[in-house]
């Protein structure tokens, strides 16, 4: 055997040897560029416009101001019903929904496609939410309702961040005509839909309770088991108390999570700076503003219509049932 054939193998990177260069990932290359335009455009900014505010007339004056984006202007009315971009979304949230049922409904296989699958994973993901908290005659009635429920309340927050035009407080001109500007927006902002919604769930769930144990059944009902003695009346007001704050707290949560993560986004995409007079605040704060936007389109949306559902199933289960 000669001397080269039965010499150790040499390892990589050992004297003489070329050490393994691998090349940088596709990704890291962008993270990279994104980083470096992001530093870069900050110095640009700082350069050409300084670190000196320079307010805009319009926030002087308090001509503008965060909130006007969720205001309600009037573009028409019918009757006695006035149409704005709030009645603009609901009527979208419902014809889209209505629009991808009935698609689905229709093209039903028995091998299904992939939308197919989302939307039987969907339903039995309801299904078993549904039933772990209702009874069987309660579950058949009421899980078409809380199953709706979800998909309206997660179609109405999705089309939130669709960027569309009906800011009509700021237009630009195309051809002659005022167009609106673009704007996200959410019906959920506007505390009276959430409200519409809890008040409905809370009039279906005392209904309940008080057909299933009688008006002062259902009140007795309230009342936790076990409490005796002097503290039976202050613990029977708080539970009076807690069952309509149960209208207070479905309202609530749906309505501020909207409204706070649409006015993040509005200040991180831009209205920081707008409202300092720094162009550079803006430029600075746009990643975290976009973060913000994929982290409420992502989760935020399917989970507040989540626990408006579950919390539907929830209460109107607890309605029928002794403490």
């Amino acid at each position: 055997m000669s001397a080269v054939a039965g010499a150790p193998p040499i390892a990589p990177g050992a004297a003489g040897t070329p050490p393994d260069k691998r090349g940088m990932s596709e990704l890291r290359k962008l993270l990279y560029a994104v980083a470096g335009v992001w530093l870069g455009g900050i110095v640009v900014f700082a350069i050409l416009f300084g670190l000196k505010a320079h307010k805009a007339p319009a926030v002087v004056s308090s001509v503008f101001s965060p909130i006007n984006e969720f205001k309600l202007d009037t573009w028409f009315k019918v009757g006695p019903i006035a149409f704005n971009k709030g009645v603009l979304y609901l009527l979208l949230t419902v014809g889209i929904t209505l629009a991808v049922m009935l698609y689905i409904s229709k093209r039903l296989q028995q091998r299904p496609g992939r939308l197919q699958v989302a939307v039987e994973a969907f339903y039995d993901f309801t299904r078993r939410m549904t039933r772990e908290n209702l009874d069987a005659q309660m579950e058949r009635k009421y899980f078409p309702l809380i199953a709706t429920i979800f998909v309206f309340i997660l179609v109405s927050n999705l089309i939130g961040y669709i960027p569309l035009p009906v800011d009509s407080g700021e237009t630009f001109k195309v051809f002659g005509a005022h167009i609106p500007s673009l704007q996200i927006y959410a019906a959920d902002t506007n505390v009276a839909f959430p409200l519409i919604l809890a008040l409905s769930v809370f009039v279906l769930f005392t209904y309940e309770g008080v057909k299933h144990h009688g008006p002062l059944g259902y009140v007795k009902s309230l009342m936790p088991g076990g409490v005796n003695g002097p503290i039976v009346p202050l613990i029977f007001g708080i539970e009076i108390l807690s069952n309509f704050l149960r209208l207070i707290s479905l309202t609530v949560r749906l309505w501020a999570n909207l409204l706070a993560g649409h006015l993040l986004i509005a200040f991180m995409g831009g209205e920081l700076g707008v409202l300092v007079g720094l162009q550079v605040v803006s430029w600075a704060l746009l990643p975290f503003g976009i973060l913000i936007f994929l982290f409420e389109a992502v989760l935020i949306a399917g989970l507040q219509a989540f626990i408006f559902a579950i919390l539907t199933a929830i209460y109107l289960g607890s309605a029928v049932e002794s403490h």
